[in-house]
């Protein structure tokens, strides 16, 4: 189990962004804009970051990059920088764990080695295992690493699970949170019927990961049965590809969001008009008309524009903005300019890439 600073931090809800992958024009890893992304969340007032997760690009962990454990060992290292300056303030670093048992134990030691207190756990390699297969996995994990349960959407990689599972996933003691992200509101709902039926759910984290929704999530409350009492259940926080630009203004976002909470039952028309206005840049930025294909270029543009990237490479060459997808992201930048954090960006952006 995380230690208790760690633990107070996540269930108080942060602002978690899912850390690109900066690359050189030879697309060899960049670690001076690596550590310069690092330092612009840490200073927007991120609470965690997550590395080697799908906008850090799952080839990282292919033999000819074997990049996972260098960008594990340089966020740590950036981080642990920052709470010697800002020791008041612990920042949870969360790694993401994939493959079949013996890999994802693997990269659950690594994360634990290089110094992170979490793993994000995908099941996108085990498709066809049933739930008794899936939870014997979750606690083989669990018992190298704290865990944080991940509902992937199908359509990029993930598979569907039920509310059984999510009561069983739960269950295990070292769960600490969830990050649900199936970007559909029936599947949503599952993992919180399924928390809620473990007896657990004060102790999990709930985090979101519906890039498409992601205000309407956190103004949310989700009353559900577990066993003979009612629950009363929040996203805290949210994990997002989409915290990983203009993060400075996700984090005065998600903090106006927690005063609402204190404050009253209503909710502010202006609250409503800022959720669809975020899901536009979305739209814009993860490319779902095209199935997503754009949605890690697109983060990359935008870190682009604002100087802490260079360009917008990935691993694999054939990723690329999609037809039309540029002037999308222009439309949103026109449309919204309140919503970018481009001149906090340029006070800081020399002193981030020393």
């Amino acid at each position: 189990m995380p230690h208790n600073k760690i633990m107070d931090a996540l269930r108080q809800g942060q602002v978690v962004p899912a850390h690109p992958l900066a690359l050189d024009e030879n697309r060899e890893l960049d670690e001076r804009r690596q550590r310069a992304l690092t330092r612009y969340y840490l200073d927007s007032g991120a609470g965690g970051v997550a590395i080697g997760v799908h906008t850090t690009q799952f080839e990282i962990r292919e033999p000819q990059h074997d990049l996972l454990e260098p960008v594990l060992s340089l966020a740590n290292e950036t981080i642990c920088n920052f709470e010697r300056d800002a020791s008041d303030k612990p920042i949870i670093r969360i790694a993401g764990v994939c493959g079949q048992t013996q890999q994802a134990c693997g990269e659950a030691a690594l994360a634990r080695d290089c110094g992170f207190d979490i793993g994000l756990l995908s099941l996108s390699a085990l498709k066809e295992s049933s739930d008794d297969e899936l939870i014997e996995h979750a606690k083989c994990v669990a018992e190298v690493i704290p865990l944080m349960g991940f509902y992937l959407q199908p359509s990029v990689g993930g598979r569907v699970l039920s509310v059984d599972f999510w009561r069983r996933f739960c269950e295990i003691p070292n769960v600490v949170a969830v990050k649900v992200a199936p970007f559909q509101r029936y599947q949503t709902l599952d993992v919180m019927r399924g928390a809620a039926a473990s007896g657990r759910s004060d102790e999990i984290a709930f985090y979101t990961g519906n890039d498409d929704a992601i205000i309407y999530d956190l103004l949310s409350t989700f009353e559900c049965c577990g066993g003979s009492s009612v629950r009363h259940l929040q996203f805290v926080g949210g994990l997002l590809g989409h915290w990983a630009f203009w993060t400075k203004r996700a984090v005065e976002q998600l903090e106006c969001i927690k005063a609402l909470r204190q404050q009253s039952d209503l909710l502010p028309t202006n609250m409503i008009e800022l959720a669809w206005k975020v899901t536009d840049v979305n739209a814009a930025v993860f490319d779902p008309v095209n199935g997503f294909a754009g949605c890690i270029p697109g983060i990359h543009e935008i870190l682009r524009r604002q100087g802490l990237l260079a360009n917008r490479h990935c691993l694999n060459p054939n990723e690329a903005l999609s037809p039309g997808q540029m002037e999308e992201i222009d439309r949103v930048y026109r449309e919204y300019p309140h919503l970018n954090d481009d001149e906090f960006v340029k006070e800081n952006l020399d002193r981030w890439l020393r």
